[in-house]
């Protein structure tokens, strides 16, 4: 059986956009706020990391006023492939 972060891996959402949005502030602008670079933000923004440190959740969770639960969500489990077979 594969192992468990292969079915894991996805089911991390950034809601970094809608957050953005909500605030009419743009990415470069957290990029200034925050001090983290614009390529680092955006890898985020599109679910593309792998791992945040705790000083940049922290210092963007500042900037936009938010918490960590509001720009990270947890998405439903998806079915594993052994569980569709009969």
């Amino acid at each position: 059986m594969p192992p468990a972060e292969e079915f894991d891996a996805g089911r991390i959402h950034v809601r970094l956009d809608e957050l953005l949005a909500e605030r009419g502030m743009t990415l470069t602008e957290l990029s200034s706020r925050v001090g983290v670079s614009l390529v680092n933000l955006s890898v985020l923004k599109n679910g593309r990391a792998r791992a945040i440190r705790f000083s940049t959740l922290t210092a963007i969770c500042d900037a936009l006023d938010c918490q960590v639960g509001d720009l990270l969500i947890v998405l439903p489990v998806a079915r594993r492939p052994e569980e569709h077979r009969s």
